[in-house]
């Protein structure tokens, strides 16, 4: 592992950089993931696993695209949010739980897919490997108390 990746990974755990990730981050990486086809985020190339997550709004009924990591279990993706461990919930794990049709954008590539929340068994078995992917999950989960996890799976 690169030290960049390293420093990156330490970095997560920062309550600062929680909140810069929430007020900055998630816009910012929305235009760099799409204008790189998902090789570059604020995070730097390729660090860690990101998607682009595409929801209804629940009361808006707007498309909301927010970058979320993921894992892979097979074709579908494994996703989970603790809101950088706010103590409110994010807007995109009640978007699926209102409308579970979503669109996933995995670097290029753009696909249609159908979100089930996962029960706390399903979601304990994925959860050791997305805190591998991105350790401060578990930091977010401590300070949040909740953990919302979904797999998305490809039409």
């Amino acid at each position: 592992m690169s030290i960049y990746k390293r420093w990156i990974l330490w970095l997560g755990h920062r309550r600062w950089f929680a909140v810069l990730g929430r007020r900055f981050g998630s816009r910012l990486d929305r235009r760099l993931y799409r204008a790189s086809d998902g090789k570059l985020t604020s995070l730097g190339r390729r660090t860690v696993p990101v998607l682009l997550l595409t929801t209804t709004g629940r009361r808006s009924r707007r498309e909301r695209t927010v970058p979320v990591m993921y894992i892979r279990d097979g074709r579908s993706f494994v996703v989970s949010s603790e809101n950088f461990g706010q103590k409110h919930r994010a807007a995109w794990p009640l978007n699926l739980d209102a409308d579970p049709v979503a669109k996933v954008q995995v670097g290029s590539e753009i696909v249609s897919c159908l979100a089930r929340r996962l029960t706390d068994d399903e979601a304990d078995r994925h959860w050791p490997r997305l805190v591998q992917a991105w350790p401060a999950h578990a930091t977010y989960r401590r300070r949040s108390g909740e953990r919302h996890t979904f797999v998305l799976t490809p039409n």
